[in-house]
């Protein structure tokens, strides 16, 4: 008897839906199927993998009016934001564009007498371990190119957004893609732990926890499988004395609270200068006590439920540590009737008088808090923003680019904004320093991470 996987929903704590995990069996059938494939699929022409990939797109943009309430109901994003299309659409027209050049076979010609060059060939088969902050967007991060690329793909989605994995199978079936080439397959940690140490998956892309990762690199170990890793993030903004303050502000507080705080690179922690402070504070809480926290499916609400209770938990945990050290609460809750401990229903919070004795300007949030602190100049600054054992991205907030640039050079982490925040640029690598992962997604060299290398050396004349 297999076990069964159960969606609970934040927006009521019912049972949305539940799914049977496959067992060890099934499995294998899954990834022998998915290897026969391969072979096939890798010779089709790469324009024709591209129309597939396109074909899945407006596939899922047919579905988008039913996608959004499931968003609401899984994982509790407000409807209003209209879910997660645009973001797809984006990353993938980006990565379907650079797909001919990005894959291209690289010719040396210097050596008369000889065909040499190098050849972008596809892994095999690419497991995608899919997180429900933002279902859609983080998967189609790999399995996109990880199809153009020739790799067939095998997508495990989190139990909290089970249904987008159900919904991505159903575009690529509605575009005609061939059988086996992509499958969702639903599994237990157990289950999924089994499989990356048999040996079959050739790379695995995991978005999650740290803890998550060192059980990912744990469960893999001795398989030679390639690995991406993007994991925590206590993403630091920096806002300089010559800073646009009122644009600066509005996109700070959404950048800390847009989706209940529960985006990869969300601002988790804030530095501005001395002489900008006090105006910065007051203008950031005003913003922040307009949120409405409440039912999701309310499009009156901007401020839905956190994903699970115990991640409110952990929040509401971190905040009450930092009051009794010192900090001092800038929002009223009891303003915000939908807050209710024991619930994933959490208004949001801005702390002062912080620093970095308290857990929550050092360890991830990931929920609707922000801590503010004061600095006196940008060496400060550096020297808080990299005391982090994370490093995802960084934004800083000024007139000045060279000075922006020098800053950036210094600041760990694998994206540095200036001016805005909370955004993956399909154009840019998505990549992570420290705690934060390794391995790379988007831009031409998340194609190369989803291929290897192979050298063609052939003497013509001898």
């Amino acid at each position: 008897m297999s076990d069964t996987i159960k969606l609970v929903s934040p927006v009521d704590g019912s049972i949305y839906m539940e799914r049977p995990a496959l067992n060890e069996a099934a499995v294998d059938k899954a990834v022998s199927a998915a290897r026969t494939a391969q072979a096939s699929w890798a010779n089709v022409p790469l324009d024709e993998r591209v129309a597939y990939c396109m074909k899945a797109l407006d596939a899922l943009k047919s579905m988008n009016d039913e996608i959004v309430p499931e968003i609401a109901w899984q994982m509790g994003r407000p409807i209003r934001f209209g879910g997660e299309y645009g973001g797809v659409d984006e990353r993938t027209r980006h990565m379907t564009g650079i797909a001919a050049d990005a894959l291209a076979t690289i010719e040396r010609t210097d050596k008369p007498g000889f065909k040499r060059y190098l050849k972008h060939v596809p892994l095999g088969i690419v497991m995608v371990i899919a997180p429900w902050n933002y279902p859609f967007m983080t998967a189609i991060n790999t399995i996109m190119p990880a199809l153009m690329a020739g790799n067939m793909v095998i997508l495990k989605h989190a139990a909290q957004t089970l249904l987008v994995g159900e919904r991505l199978a159903k575009a690529f079936e509605m575009a005609g893609l061939p059988k086996d080439v992509f499958q969702n397959i639903v599994l237990t940690h157990s289950g999924t732990e089994k499989l990356l140490g048999s040996g079959l998956i050739d790379h695995v892309n995991f978005t999650g926890s740290v803890n998550g990762g060192k059980a990912i690199e744990k469960a893999l170990a001795g398989t030679f499988a390639t690995l991406g890793l993007e994991l925590g993030g206590k993403d630091p903004a920096y806002v300089r004395a010559d800073a646009d303050l009122d644009y600066t502000i509005g996109n700070l507080v959404d950048g800390a609270f847009f989706n209940s705080g529960q985006c990869c690179c969300g601002i988790e922690r804030i530095y501005v200068h001395e002489s900008q402070y006090d105006r910065f504070v007051d203008g950031f809480v005003d913003i922040t006590n307009q949120y409405k926290l409440g039912n999701p499916l309310d499009e009156a609400t901007t401020l839905g439920p956190m994903a699970q209770t115990r991640f409110a938990s952990w929040v509401r945990e971190q905040t009450q540590e930092a009051i009794r050290k010192g900090a001092k609460a800038n929002i009223d809750t009891s303003k915000f009737d939908a807050d209710k401990d024991g619930t994933p229903y959490l208004a949001p919070q801005v702390l002062t008088n912080v620093d970095h004795q308290m857990s929550v300007m050092r360890e991830e949030s990931f929920g609707p808090v922000v801590g503010i602190m004061k600095v006196k100049d940008d060496a400060e600054a550096l020297q808080l923003m990299n005391d982090s054992p994370y490093g995802l991205t960084a934004s800083l907030w000024t007139e000045d680019v060279k000075t922006a640039e020098e800053i950036a050079d210094q600041i760990e982490t694998g994206m540095v904004f200036m001016n805005r925040c909370d955004y993956v640029d399909p154009g840019l690598v998505w990549t992570g320093v420290k705690d934060t992962g390794k391995g790379a997604a988007m831009s031409e060299i998340g194609f190369h991470n989803l291929t290897r290398p192979k050298a063609y050396h052939f003497k013509l004349e001898h």
